[in-house]
């Protein structure tokens, strides 16, 4: 099928799995025709068509539980248990039993392809350096969370210190108006439980955000509690595309618990797992980091993407094959990455090209 009928199937696909916000879908599909980095970030379900056909020699690599639809703007901040900054993927909606190369060549392949959307001067070549570097000496080292607070220079070099969080936030978040239909109980009763107590009072919102989950539903619980506003979120969520794949059809995602408890990472205490739904705090630090926030002449580029390689790796340790990738990769010729990252890159820009003629 073309990218257009993969759209149209996967769509149909997740109606039947999920309550779906047309309008949001309608949103989605205009972004996608905007730049071929939003395309790639919207649209894993043709990625999981196309890599095996495209990387075949790799999709025979061990397999590990992974993020899957990894990309240089799946990163972001929590706080964990400590208060301390953690950094790393902040979005598990497409983990499923992968090669544990589909990970590296997509993260690659992102690189390539957001270079003139999302800021990104480095050349694939050294990109792809920095990113196995990260990732081998991380699996030599059985992990290495990365939390921020601790690794002072990594503030500076990831140029993270440098972002100004948004002034209104709040304003924003406070300004949507109450949901008064349409909310499902369970997800009312998961928000509710996320509140301190004694319980305050609340009203929950609708909300839009991201890119690939865009027509899915999420419900934001507000509060003002000991002096400031808090807010939990719920998103409902959707089966990986790997199921849509499969031909079989699933309610919520059975992979995201797993994931995140197994990962080698300083965890986020306010993400859940409730029944469908996906809980977590929001806050200016709980957010995705986009790249073309971090400023320029502050970040240093081939440690920020040294960091994304480690932090691959930290998902994929939570897997007992892990053990076996490094011997995998020494197999491998020099150059694997790079070239299996331009071709899916050369394949991603194709796709886009037919997409933006629908």
């Amino acid at each position: 099928m073309d990218i257009k009928q993969a759209t149209t199937s996967y769509e149909n696909w997740m109606r039947r799995c999920t309550a779906v916000i047309e309008s949001d879908l309608r949103l989605k599909h205009q972004q996608m025709k905007d730049d071929p980095y939003l395309f790639l970030r919207g649209t894993y379900y043709r990625w999981a068509q196309l890599w095996p056909k495209v990387c075949s020699d790799l999709h025979r690599a061990p397999k590990v539980l992974a993020s899957g639809d990894v990309h240089v703007g799946n990163f972001g901040t929590w706080r964990d248990a400590e208060g301390r900054l953690a950094w790393g993927v902040d979005d598990f909606d497409e983990a499923y039993p992968l090669p544990y190369t589909n990970d590296l060549v997509r993260l690659a392949a992102s690189v390539k392809i957001a270079g003139g959307c999302a800021g990104l001067s480095i050349r694939l070549k050294s990109g792809c350096a920095a990113i196995l570097e990260g990732y081998r000496e991380t699996l030599r080292k059985g992990g290495c969370p990365i939390v921020l607070a601790e690794h002072e220079n990594h503030l500076d070099k990831l140029g993270i210190i440098q972002i100004k969080r948004p002034d209104d936030f709040w304003g924003k978040l406070n300004a949507l108006p109450t949901a008064l239909h349409g909310l499902p109980r369970d997800a009312q009763s998961a928000l509710r439980k996320m509140l301190p107590d004694p319980k305050p009072d609340y009203r929950i919102v609708r909300r839009k955000a991201g890119i690939g989950s865009l027509g899915q539903e999420r419900f934001v619980a507000i509060a003002n509690w000991d002096g400031g506003c808090i807010a939990r979120e719920a998103k409902a969520m959707v089966p990986s595309s790997s199921v849509w794949m499969e031909g079989r059809e699933a309610r919520g995602q059975s992979n995201y618990r797993a994931i995140i408890t197994a990962a080698v990472r300083s965890h986020d205490p306010f993400q859940r797992i409730v029944g469908r739904w996906l809980l977590r705090r929001l806050s200016p630090d709980s957010d995705p980091i986009h790249i073309a926030d971090l400023p320029p002449a502050m970040r240093d580029e081939e440690t920020l993407l040294y960091a994304m390689g480690s932090e691959v790796a930290n998902i994929h340790l939570g897997s007992k094959r892990a053990k076996s990738i490094l011997g995998d990769l020494r197999r491998r010729k020099p150059n694997w990455l790079r070239t299996a990252a331009k071709d899916m890159a050369k394949a991603t820009m194709r796709e886009w090209k037919e997409y933006k003629k629908s």
